[in-house]
């Protein structure tokens, strides 16, 4: 079955006082789930106005401005359906699987992400996913973000899931990150501690707050200084949204390639003019943020023994960290 959405539609009435901005740039902020990119296609269709005409994606929004915008919405499954897509499969008993999910695959089904998912591969692997969640997100017991690589455990029983889920709520599961970032490190260990709560100024990202939003603690360990970089190993107490990379960018040390969070910026000091082409050809190679879930542990629900698994840095990672040592 699918969701018969056929249409979202959108209304801005710009204030007073409002600055000059692109007008691509104010909807990819101010719309959930929207890109520039998106927004650019919609923009192109005709699926936008202001103040009833058609306009540019170089159009300047100013106050007084009537913005109107609407985009078909493609229908997407009720439930999942399985895929064949390759998984490298960790470990796997009756109960879970351990997967190693790879940068660029979405965990579950979610808008503009409907097929190509972990969940869809899973589905094809197994027919046996708990149901605790959503029809769409069956056996998810957390996730990781896109464009982060690393390990995952599902669950294929409603039980397995929920002590699992207790684990994680309790904060007794072991997650340790490998994270290449911006600037070497002078404190070569330390802990970052804030709240983190969406930000005002783009829903899409989070920030890290003295007084909003939700504790979280982060703990890092400097293994590699590099001239313009680290690479650190990073342990959670805490499982929020963004965490890691909300954490790193506050204390002035964003990941490298992590553009939502200021990881694409050449923050390589007096010495940029002369390492620009340098840092650009690093770029390349890492178009998203350096941040792999190498290690999980737990305590297995069924076997009662606590569990823990490792895994390799992903290719682009290690020919990232190469190119930094020269």
């Amino acid at each position: 079955m699918a969701k018969l959405i056929k249409e979202k539609k959108y209304r801005f009435e710009i204030p007073e006082g409002k600055k000059k901005e692109r007008i691509d740039i104010f909807l990819a902020s101010s719309v959930e789930n929207a890109t520039r990119s998106k927004v650019q296609k919609l923009i192109e269709s005709g699926f936008v106005t202001v103040n009833g005409k058609l306009i540019k994606s170089s159009y300047l929004v100013q106050p007084g401005d009537v913005i109107e915008a609407s985009h078909p919405v493609t229908p997407h499954p009720e439930f999942a359906e399985p895929e064949e897509i390759p998984l490298d499969i960790v470990y796997e008993d009756e109960f879970l699987i351990v997967v190693n999910k790879p940068a660029g695959m979405v965990a579950h089904p979610a808008y503009a992400n409907y097929t190509g998912t972990l969940v869809n591969a899973l589905l094809h692997h197994t027919g046996k996913l708990s149901n605790v969640n959503e029809a769409d997100r069956p056996g998810i017991v957390h996730r990781i973000d896109k464009d982060t690589s690393g390990l995952l455990v599902v669950a294929k029983d409603e039980w397995t899931h929920a002590k699992l889920a207790e684990q994680f709520s309790k904060h007794t599961i072991e997650r340790e990150y490998r994270a290449v970032c911006w600037k070497p490190f002078k404190k070569l260990n330390g802990e970052i501690s804030s709240f983190i709560t969406r930000s005002k100024k783009d829903r899409k990202k989070f920030t890290a707050s003295e007084t909003e939003g939700k504790h979280a603690v982060t703990f890092y360990e400097v293994i590699e200084n590099f001239e313009f970089a680290a690479l650190v190993k990073l342990n959670l107490k805490t499982g929020r949204t963004h965490q890691i990379r909300v954490h790193l960018s506050s204390i002035g040390h964003p990941i490298f390639g992590d553009a939502a969070y200021g990881g694409t910026q050449m923050a390589a000091g007096s010495n940029l003019s002369k390492m620009k082409s340098r840092l650009e050809n690093l770029l390349k190679i890492m178009p998203r943020q350096a941040l792999h879930a190498k290690t999980l542990g737990f305590i297995h629900p069924h076997k009662k023994e606590f569990m823990r698994f490792d895994s390799e840095l992903p290719e682009d990672m290690k020919l990232l960290i190469e190119k930094l040592r020269v």
